[in-house]
């Protein structure tokens, strides 16, 4: 069972200012996980969704130097990988029924957190083209140190 491809792309290893990066992100469809910590996070990418299925590419990275609240920080990037995650879609009869009564309770376990990826040739081909278009925009920083 497949449940996280490793993307082979141009990203690993490059540095760019987190101010510069937010920017760039948003040019080219991708946000800054909420999961983050100051010294390192994630930028995500929905590539596909249906009901409470989504397949997220996901590009992690840490903190060089600085902190992730400011542009200034210097990130490395990490090896970026695709990731699918399951939800709860539909009425929840428990405590928080009045939030489900939207279709998707933010509060509710995932179904399964990290779900079966089929056809992985095809999510590996998309995931590294997404990545490699996000590359291609990082500017070679060559004060950065």
């Amino acid at each position: 069972m497949i449940t996280l491809i490793q993307l082979d792309t141009d990203i690993e290893g490059r540095t760019a200012h987190f101010g510069d990066m937010m920017n760039i992100a948003k040019h080219n469809g991708f946000g800054l996980c909420g999961s983050w910590e100051y010294d390192s996070g994630f930028f995500d990418s929905i590539v596909w969704r249906e009901g409470g299925e989504t397949i997220y590419v996901r590009v992690p990275f840490h903190v060089l130097k600085g902190q992730l609240d400011r542009p200034d920080a210097i990130l490395e990037f990490k090896k970026p990988f695709v990731i699918k995650h399951v939800v709860h879609i539909g009425l929840d009869q428990g405590e928080n029924s009045l939030l489900a009564a939207t279709g998707i309770n933010q509060f509710q376990e995932p179904l399964d957190k990290d779900g079966q990826i089929r056809n992985k040739t095809k999510w590996e081909e998309v995931g590294e083209q997404a990545v490699n278009q996000l590359a291609r925009n990082i500017p070679a920083n060559k004060s950065i140190s």
